[in-house]
């Protein structure tokens, strides 16, 4: 019932009906994502002590190594047991699963033990700098505990979509981001642990949101398996994964990377300036995961359209899209910058900080009207089976394009030419989808 419900929307419902029916939906599963991305800085922030809000800005791209990790096998995991059960094969299914659980529990502790094992020259790759120092070292400590757990709680969120449980892989994000939105202010002001509650609730929380998955798969109510008789890396399972699972997570590995740049590159203009870019990324953030949140809704719609080769659909959904992502990152953008001050100064209190926050956020919100178009024409690419085209632009804006503007800006025009390589970086890889879409879409509309 609900299927053909879903066909029919696919089908028959007014473009715009139809894109705000899938839209709307995962840009708010994202609003939740940016919520939880914003509680540990808006806490910590609440002490009045900016050294630790720059000591969480310095620690927050090493964490999301985790999540990025877990990603790989989400990804390329759910797309295997898809077509797996697509095709009958429920006990290759169940090999898959497994065999991500597993690998995420033995990758994890690993990851874990080589953080721990490496604590201070990853401190010093960051960027940490005497007085920022032990705050980073408490909190990358704590969290790398959970190193397991995190790429369990990202994996999974994932996987069990594949077999249509798209509201349970729901309840376990938003079980794990709740409760850490709830005991950040606990453990921050109530019990007074600072940067430590703050690692200890992120800990807590993904410990919980692996805890609901692993649950769900020992109450029998699922039809794959993490049972370790079923894991096995035969039968191509490990590199079917893999082929798909690390192309598609390498987006966010360069995100974590580049900012870890960012931040070592930053500290040598003080703790103070390094606060600010932490704070400035996150007031375009609020632009950033509603329009990703967007492009993911749109994406079955295209992907449907595609299958069914509906090219004038196809072509009128995106429009309509497009002009619905500039309009909403055009007016998300705007409200952004008119009050850029009032949302620096909750989360930084020091004046040089605070300067620092409000300049760099200003550069940042120059070209983030654009979000709305780059992560339709990414998903555009994606729902036409462009996989090799969407990866070389997750790749550039990241790392191909901004790594180098960093440098080379950075050397010639020192913390604001830092700044100014994201939005070049912006403006060069919505020019790059443009054209590699362009290439596509006619290709495939001509055979």
């Amino acid at each position: 019932m609900n299927e053909n419900k879903s066909m029919e929307v696919f089908e028959n419902a007014s473009v715009g009906k139809a894109v705000y029916l899938n839209a709307v939906p995962a840009m708010a599963a994202m609003l939740m994502v940016l919520i939880y991305n914003l509680a540990d800085t808006f806490f910590i922030g609440q002490t009045h002590d900016d050294l630790q809000v720059a000591a969480v800005s310095l620690a927050t791209p090493v964490f999301l190594l985790f999540m990025a990790v877990g990603i790989i096998f989400g990804i390329g995991g759910t797309s295997v047991i898809s077509r797996a059960m697509g095709e009958g094969r429920m006990d290759y299914g169940k090999k898959v699963c497994a065999f991500c659980m597993w690998s995420c529990i033995g990758v994890g502790v690993g990851m874990s033990l080589l953080f721990l094992i490496f604590m201070d020259q990853l401190l010093v790759l960051v960027g940490a700098s005497a007085d920022t120092w032990d705050y980073a070292k408490t909190y990358l400590t704590i969290v790398s505990v959970s190193g397991p757990f995190v790429l369990i709680a990202n994996c999974f969120s994932n996987i069990i979509r594949a077999e249509g449980q798209s509201g349970r892989a729901m309840l376990g994000q938003l079980l794990g981001n709740l409760l850490n939105v709830i005991l950040d202010p606990i453990m921050i002001l109530a019990f007074r642990w600072n940067i430590a509650g703050a690692a200890i609730a992120t800990v807590i929380g993904n410990v919980m949101g692996a805890g609901y998955y692993i649950a769900y798969f020992f109450s029998g109510k699922s039809t794959l398996s993490i049972r370790l008789k079923d894991f096995t890396i035969k039968d191509k399972v490990a590199s079917e994964v893999l082929i798909i699972g690390i192309p598609a997570a390498l987006g966010s590995l360069l995100m974590s990377i580049s900012n870890i740049i960012m931040n070592s590159q930053m500290a040598k203009y003080g703790d103070m300036a390094l606060a600010g870019v932490g704070v400035a990324m996150k007031v375009t953030m609020m632009t950033g995961m509603v329009c990703i949140g967007l492009g993911q809704g749109i994406q079955p719609l295209l992907g449907y359209c595609v299958g069914a080769k509906k090219w004038e659909r196809y072509k009128s959904i995106l429009g309509f899209s497009l002009l619905f992502a500039f309009a909403l990152s055009t007016v998300l953008t705007g409200i952004c910058y008119v009050f850029t001050e009032q949302i620096v100064r909750v989360f930084l209190t020091d004046m040089a900080a605070f300067d620092y926050g409000v300049s760099f956020a200003h550069i940042l919100l120059y070209t983030s009207f654009l979000f709305g178009m780059f992560y339709v024409l990414i998903n555009a690419l994606q729902a036409c089976g462009a996989a090799m085209e969407s990866l070389i632009v997750n790749i550039s804006r990241q790392g191909l394009i901004y790594i180098p503007a960093m440098f080379i800006l950075g050397a010639l025009f020192h913390e604001t030419g830092l700044i100014w390589a994201q939005p070049v970086a912006d403006i060069l890889s919505l020019l790059l989808a443009f054209v590699l879409y362009r290439r596509k879409i006619g290709k495939m509309i001509k055979t």
